[in-house]
């Protein structure tokens, strides 16, 4: 399987398809409102894996079902309801796949073909079960479980080996060492510029207003962009800071994602001023 992901991973022959489809998707999906919502921004966390869970959970029962004797409505019911609610989970997968690198949109397409097989199994099962042909429809709904599972496989593969849609720069704590670190004199901070330091080899951004300075992971959540590069906007009475690399856009006085394609929060350390001196720590 390692060398069938890696072939996957490598197969620029996809690309093709890919490009086609990124294009498409984005201008489908062109309001940002609408994009923010498919990544889950209005959640702080990634949509697509928890709309999943509706599909699959009724698939995996659908077929428990089909297991067992005097089953077969629930069986249809369970069939038919991962069936329509797979939709709304595509359409916010496809829009997270977009904005990954070119990589992971190859594995990612390989995904989205599994799973569209697997629907399509589902599809017919449900018509042939409403048809009252429901040994064909237990047939197509085991071929469909197994396309779909595949599908999941690559799936786990995206988030773990990968990192799509998982949060880039949170691994960056691990780096940070116990206790206050100093990083920067009060006096030395102009107003409202963003400014790089590094604490223990790990990149954080500075933002002061005013009195209150936040200190920000400067990697974004999304794909390592450089928050330091980033530009400064105030959207909705605050001031954010926009990735310079696909515009995932994040609240300077909190870290929450304002947009994405990021559907995660970024992390804020605490501070404090001691003797006119800016120390920050671990969460």
């Amino acid at each position: 399987m390692r060398a069938i992901l890696t072939k996957i991973e490598q197969a620029s022959g996809l690309d093709r398809v890919g490009d086609r489809l990124q294009r498409a998707v984005q201008t489908t999906l062109r309001p940002q409102r609408v994009r923010d919502l498919l990544h889950g921004v209005w959640l702080g966390h990634p949509l697509h894996p928890a709309m999943v869970q509706v599909p699959v959970g009724a698939w995996i029962s659908t077929a428990v079902l089909d297991l067992m004797p005097g089953q077969r409505r629930a069986a249809t019911t369970l069939c038919a309801v991962g069936t329509v609610s797979a939709l709304p989970a595509a359409v916010a997968g496809l829009n997270d796949w977009a904005a990954l690198a070119r990589d992971q949109r190859r594995v990612g397409l390989v995904h989205a073909a599994a799973n569209g097989v697997g629907m399509a199994f589902y599809a017919g099962s449900v018509a042939a079960r409403m048809a009252g042909r429901h040994n064909l429809g237990r047939t197509l709904g085991f071929l469909g479980l197994g396309a779909a599972s595949m599908g999941a496989y690559l799936g786990g593969h995206l988030a773990y080996s990968q990192g799509a849609q998982v949060n880039q720069s949170i691994s960056e704590l691990h780096r940070m060492t116990d206790g206050w670190h100093s990083i920067a004199d009060m006096a030395a901070l102009p107003q409202r510029e963003l400014i790089t330091r590094e604490v223990d080899d790990v990149s954080v951004i500075l933002y002061r207003h005013g009195d209150e300075v936040t200190v920000m992971l400067e990697r974004c959540p999304h794909q390592s962009g450089p928050l330091g590069q980033g530009e400064v906007r105030e959207i909705d009475g605050h001031a954010c800071v926009v990735c310079p690399w696909h515009g995932s856009t994040f609240r300077l006085n909190g870290g929450e994602v304002v947009h994405g394609p990021s559907g995660n929060d970024q992390q804020v350390l605490p501070t404090r001023i001691v003797n006119g001196v800016l120390e920050t720590r671990l969460p």
